[in-house]
């Protein structure tokens, strides 16, 4: 990845890779989740921490079976079943995962595979008669036969936990990279007399990222499938290609967006709404037939209720917007909440930070908000009230009230034409233009 961030840090649609995989397995129903990282991945470690997983040590890295190794030393005597996988499969889907506990159910152990459009340097899965794993040949040992197989490893294990642990205590590491490899425990487990299940999955859903080309395929395919999902729930895209969505992008029916709108995470859209061209939103609620953009943004903690407008060039920020309020440009609303009806007036701005302290700003419903109007945290406007344009309100105003803070207007009859008269003299005494 040529980072310094750990590779499964890395987010697709708005989640690192390695959360994409613990969702899929929380969903399959793996309800305990152990994952094996490096002494130095401290940022992994404390988004597992957060992610309610558990963390174990791989010392040095000596291979796959040695990773499954360190899991072990965590489990103690876990007696369930186990399922392992990689952690940089960020499109891998609670299918998988149902399906390899499914085919371990049949034999005790299961591997999944995928049959690959370009097999290239992957691992070949070689079955048996009876459909069952034979052996795991890597493309380098295999031979012509071999190489023309189609069916892939994916990484996927699924067994009996006491079993498969005491198949990865017996790994040797006799091969060139002196490593342990989990593709060596099917053999162990023949010996035992357990045969390998195969569960085929679809190649895309087990797509490995090891570089920024392939973090941005698995983002496209990413998008391409919430994009889909979209589609198939009734929301409106108009040009599908050109809209990024996270992967907690909550939009219902009858939601409308217009090309180049972005999702950050943590965003819901309900029934009704339009999110016009250009927008950015993250960490908001918008409410039932609420119109946004074009050109908005949507900050952490935006929430719009109904009918409400916010229009091109404005900024919410953790801030309650009331049914039918409208700000329909040029306006920043931070920490502050807006009643039903409210009026924001082109450039008005809650100034809510001192450099120190974030503070609040109240608008009443009905209260109008002349342009550019500074309201100076914390301050209330109540409702009903009027503010003059080109105010600075730095103190509460009453309900239904006027308030207007302005300097005094002063008019100097024929000063425009005196001062043009003046600099045209100058111009033509010194000959300059």
């Amino acid at each position: 990845m040529k980072s310094a961030r750990p590779k499964v840090m890395h987010a697709v649609a708005g989640r690192p890779i390695l959360g994409h995989v613990m969702a899929a397995m929380r969903a399959a129903g793996i309800g305990r989740i152990v994952v094996v990282i490096s002494p130095d991945a401290g940022e992994a470690r404390d988004y597992v921490a957060r992610e309610g997983g558990e963390c174990a040590i791989q010392e040095a890295q000596l291979g796959t079976g040695h990773a499954a190794n360190a899991a072990w030393e965590l489990l103690g005597d876990f007696g369930g079943i186990v399922a392992i996988t990689y952690g940089d499969m960020p499109l891998v889907t609670q299918a998988c995962f149902e399906a390899s506990l499914a085919a371990r159910d049949t034999t005790g152990l299961s591997l999944v595979a995928f049959r690959a459009k370009d097999p290239g340097a992957y691992g070949r899965v070689i079955l048996d008669g009876e459909g069952f794993l034979d052996r795991i040949v890597e493309q380098k040992d295999a031979t012509e036969n071999e190489r023309a197989c189609d069916l892939c490893n994916a990484g996927i294990f699924a067994a009996e936990a006491r079993a498969f642990f005491r198949w990865t205590a017996a790994l040797g590491n006799d091969n060139a990279q002196r490593e342990y490899y989990l593709t060596d425990v099917p053999l162990l487990a023949r010996h035992d007399g357990v045969a390998c299940a195969v569960a085929v999955v679809d190649e895309s859903d087990v797509m490995g990222v090891n570089s920024r080309a392939e973090l941005a395929l698995a983002e496209a395919r990413m998008q391409a499938r919430l994009r889909a999902a979209a589609l198939d729930c009734g929301v409106g895209l108009s040009d599908p290609g050109t809209v990024h969505l996270s992967f907690d992008t909550v939009l219902e029916a009858d939601v409308r967006i217009e090309p180049f709108v972005v999702f950050g995470p943590g965003v819901t859209v309900r029934s009704g709404a339009q999110i016009r061209a250009f927008s950015h939103l993250e960490g908001a609620d918008v409410g039932r037939n609420a119109i946004v953009g074009p050109y908005a943004r949507l900050r952490p903690g935006a929430a719009l209720g109904e009918d409400v407008h916010i229009g091109n060039f404005v900024e919410v920020k953790n801030s309650r917007v009331e049914r039918g309020a409208k700000a329909n440009h040029l306006a920043y609303l931070g920490d502050a909440f807006v009643g039903a009806g409210a009026n924001i007036g082109a450039g008005t701005i809650t100034c809510n930070y001192d450099g120190f302290d974030k503070h609040a700003t109240t608008i009443g419903a009905g209260a109008f908000i002349g342009s550019n109007t500074a309201l100076v945290a914390p301050v209330e406007v109540k409702p009903g009230a009027y503010v003059g344009a080109g105010s600075v309100i730095a103190r509460d105003v009453s309900a239904d009230a006027l308030a207007v803070v302005r300097a005094e207007q002063v008019e100097k009859p024929d000063w425009a034409k005196n001062f043009r008269a003046r600099k045209k003299a100058r111009q033509t005494s010194d000959g300059s233009r």
